[in-house]
């Protein structure tokens, strides 16, 4: 058990402040807490709309690419693809929600916009790129959501330690040593108090 803090009106002041601002913390942390949740909520719900609709982009991409395979044979599609340079384009935002750093990524165009000759390709080459794009689309969108619930879910779980700790430790020590010096203050004027009265019958005696 820590030892009692010296039961004097300088710290039972100091003691007071302090369980004003655990109070206020607490109420604090407690809001961001719940801000949170929702947000946490939201982006949880989007993210299940989002491995559906993910599943079936892949599905019709692969089946476009099996398409593609068929009009113009394996070895030419995947020298097209080889053609294909990697996408710089990827554009990561942030933004804050009570202080925590939510990614918000720019939709890409998913558009034709082939880099490879149009010369030997056929509209099943076409399509496949195009599925690709969206693949590759679906998949950024998950990745923003997934990073986001991660670290939502990770300042909730602070935050809920602190509101514990703030709420189960902290404030209930500050108020039991608030009522201790409150206490002995108070019985220390109280025996003043009749000291005094003591005193004061013997001078009137004399």
């Amino acid at each position: 058990m820590a030892p009692r803090v010296p039961p004097t009106r300088g710290n039972l002041v100091k003691l007071k402040k302090a369980l004003a601002q655990a109070e206020s913390g607490h109420d604090l942390l407690e809001q961001k807490r719940q801000v949170l949740m929702l947000e946490l909520v939201r982006h949880i719900d989007s993210a299940r709309e989002l491995q559906t609709s993910v599943i079936k982009t892949f599905k019709d991409s692969y089946a476009a690419l099996q398409k593609a395979n068929i009009s113009l044979g394996i070895d030419m599609v995947e020298d097209i693809a080889a053609s294909v340079p990697v996408t710089d384009e990827v554009v990561v935002r942030l933004r804050s929600v009570m202080g925590v750093e939510i990614p918000d990524i720019d939709e890409i165009d998913c558009s034709v916009k082939p880099s490879y000759s149009l010369i030997g390709s056929t509209s099943a080459m076409d399509h496949a790129y195009v599925s690709s794009r969206r693949v590759l689309a679906a998949l950024l969108k998950l990745a923003e959501v997934e990073t986001s619930v991660y670290r939502l879910a990770v300042q909730i779980r602070r935050a809920h330690r602190r509101v514990n700790a703030l709420e189960k430790v902290v404030i209930p020590a500050n108020k039991r040593e608030t009522n201790f010096i409150n206490d002995v203050l108070e019985e220390g004027e109280r025996e003043d108090f009749v000291r005094m009265k003591i005193a004061k019958a013997g001078h009137e005696r004399v």
